[in-house]
Order: structure tokens, then sequence, then C-alpha cells
């Protein structure tokens, strides 16, 4: 450790921000992981870097531990230190009063030190993809806190003070794929509340008070095995607001079961017994709910590229091995991508893959294309960024490393205000069943000139393709028997 403490050794990127008196810092890759790998740790001169407001450490897994003089950065309002290998965090990241976004997503966390509790003006909380068995108490005392996000870690429950009415800033609760055994009833304390994920977890009941939370608008629970059949079909299919109205009425005569002007009553008129009408009232409601069950069920046909008059294949080049060597594809027809709020909406749903199971673009990429626009052969290549050139959404033709550096302007500019639903056939659903205004011909480039009757239906058409070798030898073929396995119980497989 002698080594990394002599000035002599310090890191170009460490002295340059130290020179420069700057603001912000990013180490990040493969180059700053050998360093700290050869060092055994972060350089000791950065904890000096008092002026720093944004601090981003990410993709080093040689870091496991961050030294307690990070104290120090007592300017921090970003703190950045996602998909590394930490195994701890020191307490004396609570001395850091001026953090707003505090991100540890993807390490090897088991705990979170109670320090954390003092951040008074923390704003947004990423801890998701540890290894986290429990939260601390005293959230409650994060009164600013908007995010928070526990997806994938080893949770069996939420603290109970997260419920709490002083957290009347909490709009979006992201906790799904843990153990979590039960949604507690004080949820309707917090008056923020808009998205709330708890899906595959181990919920059993979802308490009715979940429908008395004033602002919320997004809601998921797939996944859990819930008691309440009717109610785990609906979760699994329907949009917020229909489960919303199942609690609220009590679902099956259970929970709170809130009155309503007309609702039926056991007596009417002086005490007049009307179970006639119960009785019919609840035929009734039995029915809508078979056909709500009916109408929110999701279609995928899927073609074998046997069956398809002219199978697409892409070759993939041998200069991609180093880069980005996997690549699958398939086609899909039936979705409506014409500019308004379908299209908006299938972009914000893959912005939202990108940033979760993409890992923010380092694990994988995901690009849609109009076919019609595509010529063959298809080619999957690896150029220079200088000479290869891109027409990316809605901008002209560039240079890639031109359209890298805007992005990377664009998200500088972004960073201070940066805020951190599901499938193709889920979304497509809403769109066809809302019947969205698509836009006009002239709207958009990237649609084919066919009748706005025939881009969009309930189903969704999936073709294979097949991905060769430059010499044609066969890779794979998307998607496959494996890719179509669904648990999903309102969504139908049509191979």
């Amino acid at each position: 450790m002698a080594e990394e403490n002599s000035s002599l050794n310090i890191w170009p990127e460490i002295e340059k921000a130290e020179k420069e008196n700057r603001r912000e810092l990013v180490l990040q890759g493969s180059a700053v992981d050998k360093k700290i790998q050869s060092s055994g740790g972060l350089h000791a001169r950065l904890y000096s870097l008092s002026p720093l407001n944004y601090l981003e450490i990410s993709q080093c897994p040689s870091l496991q531990a961050i030294h307690e003089n990070i104290r120090h950065l007592s300017h921090l309002q970003s703190l950045i230190l996602c998909r590394n290998k930490l195994t701890s965090v020191p307490k004396s990241i609570g001395e850091l009063k001026a953090i707003k976004v505090l991100d540890l997503s993807v390490n090897q966390l088991q705990a979170l030190p109670e320090e954390i509790c003092a951040l008074s003006e923390l704003n947004t909380l990423n801890v998701s993809c540890n290894s986290i068995a429990a939260l601390p108490d005293g959230l409650s005392k994060c009164v600013k806190l908007a995010s928070i996000n526990v997806s994938k870690n080893a949770l069996s429950r939420l603290p109970d003070d997260l419920w709490c009415s002083s957290l009347e800033l909490l709009s979006s609760i992201i906790a799904s794929e843990n153990a979590i055994e039960e949604l507690s009833s004080e949820v309707h304390n917090l008056p923020a509340l808009k998205v709330l994920d708890l899906s595959n977890n181990k919920l059993q009941e979802l308490p009715s008070e979940l429908a008395d939370c004033p602002k919320l608008k997004e809601t998921n629970f797939k996944g859990n095995k819930l008691k309440d059949k009717r109610l785990e079909k609906m979760v699994n299919g329907c949009q917020t607001k229909s489960v919303l109205d199942y609690l609220r009425a009590g679902g099956r005569g259970k929970g709170k079961g809130k009155q309503q002007d007309g609702e039926v009553s056991e007596k009417l008129d002086g005490g007049r017994n009307i179970s006639k009408k119960k009785s019919g009232a609840k035929q009734k409601g039995k029915k809508e709910a078979e056909e709500v069950d009916e109408l929110n069920r999701m279609v995928v046909r899927v073609l074998h590229v046997s069956k398809a008059p002219t199978a697409v294949t892409v070759k993939v080049s041998a200069g991609v091995k180093d880069v980005r060597p996997y690549i699958v594809c398939c086609i899909v027809k039936g979705m409506n991508l014409r500019q308004g709020n379908a299209l908006k909406r299938f972009l914000v749903a893959q912005t939202k893959l990108h940033d979760e199971i993409c890992a923010k673009r380092t694990t994988a990429t995901i690009a849609t294309h109009d076919l019609g626009l595509l010529k063959a052969p298809l080619l999957y290549d690896a150029r220079p960024p200088d000479t290869l050139k891109i027409v990316p959404l809605g901008r002209k033709e560039m240079k890639a490393a031109e359209l890298l550096k805007m992005l990377q302007e664009e998200a500088d500019e972004q960073r201070k205000q940066k805020k951190r639903q599901n499938k193709m056939a889920e979304l497509n659903k809403i769109t066809f069943d809302a019947k969205e205004d698509v836009g006009s011909d002239e709207e958009t480039d990237v649609i084919s000139d066919r009748p706005a009757e025939d881009l969009a239906s309930p189903e969704l058409t999936v073709l294979q393709v097949k991905v060769v070798d430059i010499d044609g030898n066969l890779k794979l073929v998307y998607p496959s028997k494996t890719d179509l396995m669904s648990d999903v119980s309102n969504l139908t497989v049509i191979r």
C-alpha cells in the first residue's frame, strides 16, 4: 500500500482531477481495474479530492472495499459504485451529508451499515443485484428519499419504517426478485408512491389498503403465488387500476370491502332482505372477471424458420469475437410502432431493459429495426468507430465516433438529474386495447405505408432468424424452445 501513497505513482486520472480542481470524476473499465489490482485498492490520493460532487467507480471486479477515508469527500452529491465486487461499505459513508444519489448495485454486499440512514439529503438509493438479507432500520430518517431499488437481493421483509408518513417524497419502490413474504398494510402512509414493484417474491396476499395510495399508478406483483387465484390472474394480466379496484372492493368479500353508492347491501328499506340481488351481482361480477381474464390474454404466434417463405439469416464475422461475440435475432410482426404513445411506451420499455437486465448496456444491447429498410445479406461485424456510419433514431447520419461523443455529452448534461413494462406482448396488448392514435404516415420514415389497422393486432407473430458463421455453418436459431418457456398465466405461445 506504500506504493499507492507515493506521489510518483499517482494515477493520471486522479492527478488531472487534482490539478484542474474538477467536480466530477469517472473511473471505470479494465484499465482502472488493473490499477486497482496492482495497487491493492484505490489510490489514497482519491480521498483527498474534496471538491468532487460526482464520483463514479464502476466495472472494476478487483474493487472489493472502499476506505473509510471516503468521509473526506464531504461535497459528494452522487456516489456511483456499481458493477464492482464490493463486499462491504464503510460506516463513514454516513458522514457524507450532501449525498443525494447512492448507487451500490451489482456488487457482493450482504448488508448495509446503519449509518446510511443518516444521509438526510439522500434522494435515490440503488442497492439492486447484491445479496443483502435485511435493510437497516431507520430509513425513515432519509426524509428526502424519492426512489429506492432493492431488487435481486435476499430480503425476506422490508423494514417497518419504510412505510412511515415522514417519507412524503418516496414515489418509487422496486423490490422485485427477493423472498419478501408480506406487504405491509401501512403502505397507504406513503402519499407520493407512484411505482411499486414486488414481482417474483413470496407474497400470498395483498392488503386492501394498497388501494388507498392516492398517487399509485404502476404496480407489479407478477410471480407471487397469491391465495386469491382470481387476484393472481389479475396481477399477471390487468393494469394497475383493475387490481386496485378489485382490492378496493375487498375481492371475493375479503379485506375492507369499502361500500360505494349503488353497491349491494344486505338490507334496504327498513330491513327488507335483498339477497337475490346480491347473488345476481356476484354472478355478474364473476362473469365480468372471466371476461377480463380473456381480454387480457396475450398471444404470441411463433413461426419456425422452416415454415417462413423467406427465412432471414444473419452471418457473424470473425471480427466480433473479441468485441461482442454473441447475437440473436427475430422478426416481430403485429406491433404498432408508429410515432405516438405506442412508440414512446415501447422505447421506454426497451430503455428499462437496457438499464436492468442489460446492466446499462454493458452485458447486452437491444436494437430494433424496420425490416422493410434492411437489405440482405445481413452481416454482424465490428468496424472502427471513425469509419462506421450510423443513422440513430430521429437523427441524421453520422460516424459512430461522433455519435459516441454526442451521447457522452448528453449523458454528462443529464447526470445530475438522472432517473434511474414489460414484454413486447404486454405493450402491444395495451396499445391495441386503447386504440391509441398512431400518427400519420408523414410523421415517421421507419414504418411502412400500410394502413394503421394492418400494423397492429392483439396477436404478435414472431419469425425465427438463423445466425450462421461466415462459412454458413449454423450457430443458433432464435427464439428456441427454451426461450419460449413462460410461466405468465395470461400469455399463450403458439408454436
